[in-house]
């Protein structure tokens, strides 16, 4: 990064800024910071906050979540020009994986006040759209997370939890639960999901209802 550039001319060279008018671009640049990151180094960490948007000038980082026993998936590559943390100061909720440099790094960093002042306003739908692909991207790295990390057994738990609403302390699915769908989910066959659904509910984690409906109980929850 030479040192010769100066904020503006590399606000310019980030495609995410290409459009901005030269007025906008300006206040950008007046916003940012540089920071370098060391090889190793975490940019973000998955399940917290960091409150700012990070946009890579070069170097490379990775983008990886872990399950509970520090098993990691790879979720993405970045390389100049990309950024991360706009799905957490879009929808205000903690990081869904984590990211590292892979080599030493430098990036840009806008904090969340300069970046809001970037977005559609809170009330109209172009705002709202983009909280619902924020959610939608949220639920996909969860399903990369549990394809990678999970056994069927696990995968199937997850899915029967997200699926479930809670009434007055109860997990409940109201729906009849299709094995059928529940297999593209998981990414297993419809008889894998099956047997599952069948030793779930022989163990006592699971209760299917005359209606149709499945109850959680407790065993599943605490798993």
């Amino acid at each position: 990064m030479s040192l010769l550039l100066s904020n503006l001319d590399l606000i310019r060279r980030v495609p995410l800024f290409s459009l901005l008018t030269t007025e906008q671009a300006q206040t950008i640049a007046d916003s940012v910071v540089k920071r370098r990151f060391r090889r190793g180094e975490l940019v973000v960490e998955q399940g917290r906050k960091s409150n700012a948007l990070f946009i890579l000038l070069n170097g490379r980082a990775r983008v990886l979540t872990a399950d509970a026993r520090g098993r990691e998936v790879i979720l993405a590559v970045l390389q100049a020009g990309d950024y991360v943390g706009e799905m957490s100061l879009i929808d205000n909720e903690p990081h869904s994986a984590t990211v590292r440099a892979e080599v030493q790094t430098d990036m840009l960093i806008l904090g969340r006040q300069e970046f809001a002042r970037c977005l559609p306003e809170g009330s109209s739908l172009a705002y709202a759209i983009l909280r619902g692909l924020v959610a939608r991207l949220r639920n996909a790295d969860r399903q990369i997370e549990s394809l990678a990390l999970l056994d069927v057994y696990g995968r199937v738990a997850r899915t029967l939890l997200d699926m479930a609403e809670d009434d007055n302390g109860v997990k409940i699915i109201r729906g009849k639960v299709s094995r059928q769908d529940m297999a593209k989910v998981v990414g297993a066959s419809r008889e894998m999901v099956s047997r599952v659904m069948k030793d779930l509910e022989e163990r006592g984690m699971i209760e299917t209802q005359e209606s149709g409906a499945v109850v959680l109980k407790d065993r599943l929850l605490s798993d």
